[in-house]
């Protein structure tokens, strides 16, 4: 059994993640965490991390970047693994998460989805054959009109993943059009639209002479990241301090 600490606990996410975790045996949220919280969850919420005195094996974060910092100096000085979900960090931030994975195990990722990292990986070896021979690419991505961070941290990921396998000879391009002038043959043009209750839709598009493909991935409900944000905290119980990833979960169930 893992026992779970869940940081922004009445969050949507949060909520999610909640109701899943009562369906599986091998988990156990055993405590929450939210200065606000003003619903019954099933188990004791506390306002800070440090008023909370029960027992847990893993944290996992789904709360806002502005709590990120202190979160990951609680993690660090505990030995406390943790799955950090959320998105938008600063590159202040992201240091610190490598640097509180010198003291705990952190599980980082962008998108916590089995479609969206399995289309990482699919992503690289369509950019050596079609990036390598000239073809343009784009990113386009859709969510609800409540997130707050634009592009989302899965579009950059998809677009990391690109520019991986090309030896990292892309830039990125986020807004046309504060500039008329022709398109860059090594940039990554990433978009993003919000509207409505759109959980979340990337596309991919590799843009050449006279063809187009074009790599797409919908989530239809927040239950794809909870799975995945909970089989990630079950991978990463005991585990030894280190950076880790999603591919590392999906790794060690094949």
């Amino acid at each position: 059994m893992t026992r779970i600490i869940m940081h922004g606990c009445s969050g949507a996410m949060g909520r999610v993640i909640t109701g899943l975790a009562a369906d599986m045996e091998q988990v156990e949220i055993v405590a929450g965490i939210d200065p606000n919280n003003q619903v019954d969850l099933g188990y004791p919420v506390f306002k800070s991390l440090e008023a909370c005195d029960v027992p847990a094996d893993v944290v996992v974060d789904f709360a806002s970047a502005k709590a990120v910092d202190h979160l990951l100096e609680y993690c660090g000085g505990k030995g406390l693994p943790l799955v950090l979900c959320t998105t938008g960090l600063s590159e202040e931030q992201i240091e610190r998460v490598q640097k509180t994975a010198g003291k705990t195990a952190v599980l980082r990722s962008a998108n916590m989805s089995l479609g969206i990292n399995t289309l990482l990986k699919l992503l690289q070896d369509a950019a050596r054959v079609l990036a390598g021979a000239g073809f343009d690419v784009e990113i386009v991505e859709k969510h609800h009109n409540r997130k707050v961070d634009a592009p989302s941290g899965t579009a950059l990921a998809l677009a990391d993943s690109v520019n991986e396998a090309m030896d990292h000879a892309y830039h990125y391009k986020y807004d046309r059009a504060a500039d008329r002038v022709k398109r860059d043959p090594h940039e990554i043009g990433i978009q993003a639209v919000r509207g409505g209750t759109i959980v979340g839709e990337h596309e991919v598009i590799f843009a050449g002479q006279d063809e187009v493909v074009t790599f797409s991935h919908t989530a239809y409900s927040k239950a794809v990241f909870a799975k995945g944000a909970l089989e990630a905290a079950v991978f990463l119980k005991g585990k030894e301090p280190g950076l880790y990833a999603m591919a590392d979960v999906i790794k060690a169930a094949t």
